[in-house]
């Protein structure tokens, strides 16, 4: 209820200086804690991209190659350095695992032949897959129908084998450089080769470009498929494993590598540590905004309580004047409601602000940001949940005191 003389009466005693105090503490509180929410919303499109430099969710696990395992595998130990059953098993145990996808190989030779430009090649090469799943090339046709009159195999290639063809081989060998468009329009063919000694010929296309998988890559439907046509009751254990991972850059990941001798390929462990700590400062620059807010809000209580016993006897006869509770205590909730208004329009600017100084090198890594609403929402409930616990806490101690009274 609005009284101007209560309120004239009541604020002889409300110190300017403590609801200064309360104020700037408050907003430096919501600011840390608007900062913190808005540099995530920001850079969130960095861990959401699959081509991001610091999105790194999957490693691509092998077992380290010593000396005993290179004589192994000369003398016909092709499993030595393979993940057994019980190894995948584990590393599904671990809490940081979401999933866990096999490589298969070919169990067969395969060459291929192209003829572009003018110009033929014929190499030696081999085939992997994983998982459907894992494959991080999108709108591609990665089907393959063997009873199809013309069969032809869909093949993902590791951008990092065109980039070595273009600026090594054909530069070297007076080839001509390829786009990734003029890739997939190249026709090349496929001598598939079993044990049996049967050789069939098959055509391959090139349907994109993996930065995940360092490796050619085929349907898994073909694999099986050819691995049961052409090297039939063969059965080769995995020799590599993907890992989708809850925590990149966990130390705990670190750690069980290294215990069972396992190599992360790449430097995606490093990138991923980046990720992690990044997510660890922010959620301790909101943590300490949070406990920042926290104390000015029991700085504020503790100014009300005192503030309020200063005036206890005036309180008092203004209760037996026939003021009720909720009219007294409705001047000091107003004060708060525009206190606390104020601070969290003063937070919003000044986040905004710091914003502008961050958002130009952010920009520099082709980092648009994100929206505002997020963090200006969350400001909002922050400073209406601490506004409610001030007027709970004000209503509270002027009621104890009206029951005194009576």
């Amino acid at each position: 209820m609005n009284n101007p003389l209560l309120w004239k009466l009541l604020r002889r005693h409300v110190s300017k200086v403590q609801t200064v105090g309360f104020a700037i503490a408050n907003i430096v509180g919501l600011t840390i804690v608007l900062l913190g929410l808005q540099f995530y919303v920001d850079v969130l499109p960095v861990f959401a991209d699959e081509e991001s430099f610091i999105r790194k969710d999957y490693l691509v696990v092998t077992k380290t190659i010593g000396n005993g395992a290179m004589v192994g595998s000369l003398i016909g130990g092709t499993d030595i350095n393979a993940f057994s059953d019980s190894d995948i098993a584990d590393i599904e145990e671990q809490p940081w695992v979401r999933k866990v996808g096999r490589f298969t190989t070919t169990n067969y030779r395969v060459s291929a032949s192209l003829n572009a430009y003018g110009r033929s090649m014929r190499t030696q090469m081999f085939f992997e897959s994983v998982p459907d799943e894992f494959i991080d090339t999108k709108n591609i046709n990665w089907t393959f129908d063997p009873n199809s009159k013309n069969p032809e195999i869909p093949i993902l290639l590791s951008k990092d084998y065109l980039a070595l063809y273009n600026f090594g081989f054909a530069t070297s060998q007076g080839m001509p450089q390829l786009s990734e468009s003029m890739v997939g329009k190249v026709p090349f063919s496929l001598v598939i080769q079993g044990d049996d000694g049967r050789v069939v010929r098959v055509g391959g296309k090139i349907v994109g470009f993996s930065n995940r998988l360092n490796t050619i890559i085929v349907p898994e439907s073909f694999m099986k498929w050819s691995n049961e046509m052409f090297a039939p009751g063969v059965v080769t254990k995995p020799s590599r494993l993907i890992l989708e991972v809850s925590k990149p850059g966990d130390v705990a990941i670190e750690k069980y590598m290294k215990k069972h001798d396992y190599e992360i390929a790449g430097d995606k462990m490093n990138s991923s540590k980046a990720n992690y700590m990044l997510t660890i400062v922010m959620g301790i620059v909101i943590a300490v905004g949070l406990v920042i807010s926290a104390l000015s809000f029991f700085i504020l209580i503790l100014s009300i309580y005192l503030l309020l016993q200063k005036n206890t006897k005036k309180l008092q006869d203004l209760l037996l004047l026939g003021y009720s509770p909720s009219e007294v205590a409705s001047q000091y909730v107003k004060m708060v409601v525009w206190v606390n208004m104020a601070v969290y329009v003063f937070g919003i600017a000044l986040m905004l602000y710091a914003r502008s100084l961050y958002m130009p090198q952010l920009e520099a890594f082709a980092i648009c940001g994100g929206s505002l609403w997020q963090a200006a929402l969350s400001g909002f409930i922050l400073i209406a949940l601490i506004t409610m616990g001030n007027i709970i806490a004000i209503k509270r101690k002027v009621a104890a005191l009206w029951y005194l009274e009576k």
